[in-house]
């Protein structure tokens, strides 16, 4: 079963429950929350998110959240403020667990520019109480710039597939998104000339960007974000999917156009009130299924938020449905990760 698969200790999760109202949906309590991506672990559900260290929040109930402090408390690791001068803060986490360990990864930019990095980190436990709770950085996993590479290299996404391999998904703009075999032991490339496959691009409008790989049913799901972000109530930032028989793809939309000639099926577009819905990772359970995603509250002045809706699978292609307006479960929902599912 694929690491994004986990099992409730506590019942199943009525989905009808979490979508009584839009209104007052996630809002007051993860305010400010942009790129964000959940995983489930040590009895709770935790979400990374850009900026400024990588701020990490936890919740046993998918509303309420805790702030946990970040993951590099100086901001940003040395080796990425040589590589890309100028950068900023840490953009685009994503956390995955394999061989034994949650890995982070990461992006280092500038807003614009094809000089990036992706960097990993890893630790033990998610849980800061537990002893073992340490982030130990690792350095540069891939890099790109104009003269060397197609790709811009931001937007990291792991998976591990039913085979045990595992694969990093990658791409923002310029000629779209990547794939690449990762060695689980290090969570950096399997071999420096592995290859380096092409998924999905736009020509003609080179706005794609954030990938996120699932499995479901024997069928692999690749989601990006169509369009732009980062322009508060101007944001037309929206929720694409393709689907494919193999994780290296080809990806094609629910009309059969391979996402390598920008095909891809409309998950979510901004509505009055959220604007820019993207950049979603998906939080998958045996009650069912998540979108998890920032967007833009018009009534707030735009103010990023975390937003999470229920999916349903209609025909094996996702839709998804009102943002959750109160916590899941009577007392607890907390997830447990098995030995398998690991």
């Amino acid at each position: 079963m694929a690491m994004q698969r986990y099992r409730w200790m506590w019942g199943v999760i009525i989905l009808a429950a979490c979508c009584r109202s839009q209104a007052g949906a996630q809002i007051g309590a993860v305010e400010r929350v942009h790129d964000p991506h959940i995983i489930a672990a040590d009895g709770a559900f935790y979400v990374f998110c850009t900026g400024r260290g990588i701020p990490i929040r936890r919740s046993v109930d998918l509303y309420a959240w805790d702030q946990l402090g970040m993951v590099f408390p100086d901001g940003s690791p040395a080796w990425s403020r040589e590589a890309i001068p100028g950068s900023r803060g840490l953009w685009a986490p994503h956390i995955s667990y394999f061989h034994g360990r949650y890995y982070l990864y990461y992006s280092v930019s500038t807003f614009g520019s094809q000089r990036s990095s992706i960097g990993v980190a890893v630790n033990a436990t998610l849980d800061p109480a537990d002893p073992k709770y340490r982030w130990e950085d690792q350095g540069m996993v891939l890099d790109s710039s104009p003269d060397r590479t197609p790709f811009n290299a931001i937007d990291a996404a792991a998976f591990e597939d039913k085979d045990k391999r595992v694969w990093l998904a990658w791409g923002s703009f310029w000629e779209g998104i990547y794939m690449s075999e990762l060695d689980p032991a290090t969570g950096k490339r399997k071999s420096a000339d592995s290859p380096i496959l092409h998924l999905a691009q736009r020509k003609g409008n080179t706005a794609i960007e954030a990938p996120y790989l699932i499995e479901r049913d024997g069928k692999y799901y690749l989601f990006v974000s169509f369009d732009n972000c980062c322009k508060g109530v101007d944001s037309t930032y929206r929720i694409m999917v393709g689907r494919a028989d193999r994780v290296t793809g080809p990806y094609a939309d629910d009309q059969g156009k391979p996402m390598l000639e920008g095909g891809a099926m409309q998950v979510l577009a901004g509505q009055d009130r959220w604007r820019g819905p993207g950049h979603n990772s998906i939080l998958q359970t045996a009650g069912g299924d998540f979108l998890v995603h920032h967007t833009y509250d018009a009534q707030r002045k735009g103010i990023a938020v975390l937003q999470i809706r229920p999916i349903a699978w209609d025909n094996g292609w996702p839709k998804a449905g009102e943002p959750i307006s109160s916590g899941i479960g009577a007392a607890k929902a907390i997830t447990n990760q098995s030995s398998s599912e690991k």
